[in-house]
């Protein structure tokens, strides 16, 4: 009923329906930006092609620069750039051979362009040198692709994921998500139940951080 009120009185004291609804919507978005974050940042896009093109600048200015041309390919794999990314990281493999992170960027846009069976074995190379390696997630990202030829592939790296994301909201709703894909129903609510039921137990400092995963966890336990 709060709500209808609250709409009535944006109708009348702007005039326009649609107007209110475009207010209401504005409201929602940075309530959920400042509490929740399920939204997507609206000037992120924008900060990521100020970093690109610095990152441009600076390797043209130092072309034997290889950290400016890891975050640059790592840039462009966000935005799909994939490509690009590809020449970006062979260009650098003789010097990025022990980090774990290369080895994963790697793997991944091999992965992307269809290329399985390296970028397979790129990302458990990244896994040995650092079974951690960016929270675990490499693990969900084998999982997904074994995940209608190979299940038992995929299930065994998602309990290696689990084994790192034992405590994290955002893992179990991770997990949840691929137990879904792989059509274990119950296994997936068990996973979205247990994220909910970390974040109740999270002292109030560290709610904020996970609190998005809770909230999908939740929505998608009822789905």
């Amino acid at each position: 009923m709060g709500k209808f009120l609250g709409f009535f009185l944006l109708w009348r004291l702007l005039g326009n329906p649609f107007l209110a609804i475009l207010v209401i919507l504005i409201i929602i978005y940075l309530l959920d930006r400042r509490f929740v974050g399920i939204f997507p940042s609206l000037t992120k896009p924008f900060k990521r092609m100020g970093q690109i093109s610095k990152l441009r600048s600076e390797i043209s200015m130092s072309p034997s620069n290889v950290s400016a041309k890891h975050e640059l390919a790592r840039l462009l794999i966000e935005r799909k750039h994939n490509a690009e990314a590809l020449k970006l990281l062979e260009s650098i493999e003789t010097q990025s051979g022990d980090s774990a992170e290369f080895w994963d960027d790697l793997g991944t846009v091999y992965l992307r362009q269809g290329n399985i069976q390296k970028g397979e074995a790129c990302i458990l190379k990244a896994l040995d040198i650092n079974p951690r390696v960016k929270y675990g997630q490499p693990y969900l990202r084998l999982a997904e692709v074994h995940k209608h030829k190979d299940r038992a592939k995929a299930v065994d790296y998602v309990h290696r994921f689990q084994e790192i994301q034992s405590s994290s909201c955002e893992g179990y709703y991770l997990l949840g998500m691929m137990y879904k894909a792989l059509d274990r129903k119950d296994d997936a609510r068990a996973a979205f139940q247990e994220s909910i039921d970390i974040y109740r137990s999270l002292p109030k400092y560290k709610k904020r951080q996970e609190r998005k995963w809770a909230v999908l966890s939740m929505i998608k336990k009822l789905q």
